[in-house]
């Protein structure tokens, strides 16, 4: 019989193509549906894409009832929360407008199961360490705002037409294919550890530290890094229980420990062998002292572990993969088109 096929927005993604690695190795065809505007087609390795966007619901219909998958991964969003307080209406526009279009088009072609990303910014500036489920959600920026707006929609097509759903709250995910076969590759890139060892590779430039006075031991944020290979695990425990039949569930992603932007500058300096140039700089609009996750329900309910996700293994596995770049031994670019919103 044929592998069952999961569609994946996003699937050409940092996230959402390592998602699609681990479900073709558990036996799933991944069928990719992407717009390319952050995603590269080099990263479709493991089935075949659909260039679309998620706002186009007529074209998600298509291509959902052409390929009749069993479930649905949804990565497909926009994710820069300081971008999100310049320009708002894009966030709403993607991540609320996509996810009902998504909706839609499961529900027109009788795909009732859903594993979907959220992230800790529905917390907003969070009042306790480490953040269970419970914690209130009180998001600071149009990002955080559309997520939870996404949240609630995922929850009301459940109430209103039986979707069975796992939606994930993201802390920072971080790190690269222990295999080599992918990386981060974000245009422009504003994650923490891949702009640090772009610095540090290139030899040239410095980095920014937005803010040193937060209520922190260093002044500096303080974050929760989860490996990217962790969270694409989850990914297929969650396709599993909701395809088992088992309970909804939205739960955290996170290693349960926090590090300090100084903390992380220190061990990829350490990593690389070399100082990275800092700068000191003012505080970002919407940027909390600290997000630690209690990754204790996703533990639970789906005997999910991080088991690559301390600090160190994210950074030698990211390395790795930028070193590979900054020698010449991976591939040219990969294609990219623009944007069309």
């Amino acid at each position: 019989m044929a592998d069952p096929v999961v569609l994946v927005t996003g699937g050409a993604g940092f996230v959402g193509s390592h998602a699609c690695k681990a479900l073709a190795a558990a036996g799933y065809r991944p069928v990719v549906y992407d717009d390319l505007s952050n995603g590269t087609r080099d990263a479709v390795r493991w089935g075949p894409i659909e260039v679309g966007d998620i706002c186009d619901g007529q074209r998600l219909a298509e291509v959902v009832s052409r390929h009749r998958p069993v479930a649905a991964l949804h990565f497909a969003a926009r994710i820069d929360a300081a971008e999100s307080t310049r320009h708002p209406a894009r966030y709403y526009s993607t991540n609320v407008t996509g996810t009902r279009s998504l909706l839609q088009a499961l529900r027109s072609s009788g795909v009732d199961v859903l594993v979907f990303s959220s992230t800790a910014a529905v917390y907003g500036d969070a009042a306790t360490a480490p953040i269970s489920e419970a914690h209130p959600l009180r998001p600071a920026t149009p990002y955080g705002r559309s997520k939870l707006m996404m949240e609630d929609a995922v929850r009301e097509a459940s109430a209103s037409h039986g979707l069975r759903y796992c939606g994930f709250r993201f802390f920072n995910a971080a790190g690269a294919d222990p295999d080599g076969e992918l990386r981060e590759d974000h245009e422009p890139e504003t994650h923490l550890i891949p702009r640090l060892l772009r610095t540090a590779l290139a030899q040239h430039g410095s980095m920014s530290i937005y803010g040193t006075d937060y209520d922190t031991p260093d002044g500096t944020c303080v974050r929760d890094y989860v490996h990217v290979s962790d969270i694409a695990d989850a990914h297929v425990l969650a396709l599993r229980h909701l395809l088992a039949g088992k309970d909804d569930l939205i739960a955290n992603l996170g290693s349960g420990r926090g590090y300090s932007v100084r903390e992380v500058i220190a061990a990829v300096e350490e990593t690389v062998g070399r100082p990275i140039p800092i700068r000191e700089a003012a505080r970002r609009t919407g940027d909390p002292a600290m997000l630690v996750a209690d990754p204790t329900l996703a533990q639970r309910c789906l005997n999910w572990s991080s088991r690559r996700s301390s600090l160190e293994q994210i950074i030698a596995d990211a390395a790795r993969a930028f070193a590979a770049v900054d020698t010449g031994r991976e591939r040219p670019r990969r294609e990219r088109v623009s944007h069309r919103r």
